[in-house]
């Protein structure tokens, strides 16, 4: 328990803080009431993705028919991974927030895109054994010298109190750019690019996995990340990203 001198200590020491940094929205930089929360624009800004959305892929649907339904689209060609969830729309605001955090330093961000994938992957959490984000190849994470999808998960595992293990998916293959691929490339792409090294399988045994990434396009990374931990010993993997894309049917 913190005791009351250095509580209030704490809360003096913030209101002053704020005075010299005053806290800005982490989408636009406009000032905010709060450090590391959206401006009333950019929050409404956000497409955030609530049900009804298919059970499996986590898409929306226009109409709520009133019971739980899985897409066409996942009945057609079924997903490897279990279920996958996601906070918004790759839209305008969560496109901009994403490549900040990915591509400009920004790890302050990771706090509150992992506060509300927390809360967006609630259900997929409170079931998961164990966490795992979906890595990085080692040349990649040595120039970006971070993997955001790390630092998502921990935060994502640290609201929900459960064990967050990095070392259980390794990348293996330096795969080329997906952006502009289709799906089959991009499948093609990814083939062979995931493994559970021999000595994780033992903790990866029976275990349901929560697998954490920032964006989710057309399933194809989480689909092959997916198959290498059950190929590895893992008895289901669900999917949470911050924004996937949504494709207009």
């Amino acid at each position: 328990m913190v005791p009351a001198g250095l509580s209030v200590l704490s809360r003096v020491g913030r209101a002053a803080l704020s005075l010299v940094y005053p806290p800005t929205c982490i989408g636009c930089g406009a000032a905010t009431g709060e450090p590391h929360t959206l401006c009333g624009r950019c929050w409404a800004g956000i497409r955030f993705i609530e049900r009804p959305f298919c059970e499996r892929l986590g898409t929306p649907f226009a109409v709520d028919l009133g019971m739980p339904l899985v897409s066409p689209a996942a009945i057609a060609d079924p997903p490897v991974f279990a279920r996958a969830r996601a906070v918004a729309r790759y839209d305008a605001v969560a496109a901009k927030l994403v490549h900040r955090l990915k591509y400009s330093d920004r790890l302050d961000l990771a706090r509150a895109l992992g506060a509300m994938m927390a809360r967006s992957g609630a259900e997929l959490a409170g079931e998961a054994d164990v966490i795992v984000p979906v890595p990085l190849h080692r040349l990649r994470l040595w120039r970006r010298r971070f993997n955001q999808s790390m630092e998502l998960a921990r935060i994502v595992a640290a609201r929900h109190g459960k064990p967050c293990d990095p070392t259980l998916l390794l990348r293996v293959k330096r795969t080329a750019p997906q952006v502009g691929l289709t799906r089959n490339q991009r499948a093609e792409n990814l083939q062979g690019a995931f493994r559970v090294p021999p000595g994780a399988r033992p903790h990866l045994a029976g275990k349901r996995v929560l697998l954490v990434d920032d964006v989710l396009t057309t399933g194809a990374t989480a689909n092959a990340a997916a198959r290498a931990l059950i190929r590895g010993g893992a008895t289901a993997v669900d999917v949470l990203a911050f924004a996937r894309v949504v494709v207009a049917s």
